[in-house]
């Protein structure tokens, strides 16, 4: 893993020093392993990782799953804290914000860390389509024969990376590939049956695609409908179908999401913060962040023990 940036991204370096910024990481394998994908210890990940960079917010640019054995800690993403303990599975996708809790003890978690580039799975196939749904869960508590299944394919997929050391890079990185396919079907199933929702249908799926791509530029669900081909009230329709919110809803939670991140991980002014959401001024800014929340920016900031901006 590798820092991207910890300083102001609109480029204000001298007045950005000293600011709190969320950290960037983007992931490269190290010298000798296969392209794309590793596989460690949370052990080693903790004795690789700089002194004091587990502790700050992160935002990945890769895939993280963690498979724990043992230990327990709490662990943040997007606001929500998790605890890592025994059985569970965690799954930091790419654009998601996390941050460790305490790992010093003997009580520390102890297991295994998968880091995957995006695009090591084969692009439009059902098991990329499920590792780059970012609305997929985080943590994940399989039981019973799902939970031996899960982290049997978790050991395999460490053992195939530990030892194939001897095979022809393009035959062992095609094992990885297929190990770890098995890995996210299996979590992709779990998953789907834990919570009893339905399939998206691909109206819905291209929308929320879409939103991903643009929720910092079109606010409207007609700007999507029109881009994507199809009528306002069948985006509603489908939205509704796998969310149980509307379109309008969806696209509002995605933006008070990442204004939450910069608030919360950054020193950006809320004028500035404005801007990069695509708000025409701050009031309005302002206005729609108290109405999604009930606190002014500035409010919000403070409850996080953040001085306000």
């Amino acid at each position: 893993m590798v820092k991207k940036r910890h300083d102001d991204p609109d480029g204000d370096s001298g007045a950005s020093r000293g600011r709190r910024e969320i950290v960037d990481l983007a992931y490269d394998a190290p010298p000798g392993t296969p392209a794309g994908l590793e596989v460690l210890t949370l052990a080693a990940l903790r004795e690789r990782a700089p002194e004091g960079l587990l502790s700050r917010p992160q935002r990945l640019d890769f895939h993280q799953i963690v498979a724990v054995d043992s230990g327990s800690a709490p662990h943040t993403v997007d606001f929500t804290t998790h605890t890592l303990d025994a059985g569970s599975v965690l799954w930091v996708r790419p654009g998601q914000v996390q941050q460790y809790g305490d790992h010093s003890g003997a009580a520390a978690p102890e297991g295994t860390v998968v880091l995957v580039q995006p695009g090591f799975l084969p692009p439009g196939t059902a098991v990329s389509e499920a590792a780059d749904d970012p609305f997929r869960p985080v943590l994940w508590r399989p039981a019973g024969g799902d939970r031996e299944a899960v982290f049997c394919a978790v050991r395999h997929l460490a053992t195939d990376f530990r030892t194939g050391a001897h095979l022809p890079a393009g035959i062992h990185t095609d094992v990885l590939r297929h190990l770890l396919s098995v890995l996210v079907l299996r979590l992709a199933h779990g998953s789907a049956e834990a919570s009893g929702a339905p399939v998206p249908g691909e109206a819905f799926v291209r929308f929320r695609a879409a939103v991903e791509r643009g929720f910092a530029t079109h606010h409207r669900v007609a700007d999507y409908a029109g881009a994507l081909g199809y009528a306002p009230r069948t985006l509603a329709r489908a939205t509704i179908a796998a969310t149980g919110v509307g379109a309008k809803e969806f696209i509002d939670r995605r933006v008070t999401l990442e204004a939450k991140r910069l608030l919360a991980h950054s020193d950006l002014p809320a004028a500035r913060i404005s801007e990069r959401l695509g708000f025409d001024d701050a009031a309005n800014f302002s206005k729609f962040f108290r109405q999604r929340t009930g606190l002014a920016p500035g409010a919000f900031r403070a409850s996080l023990g953040r001085h306000p901006a």
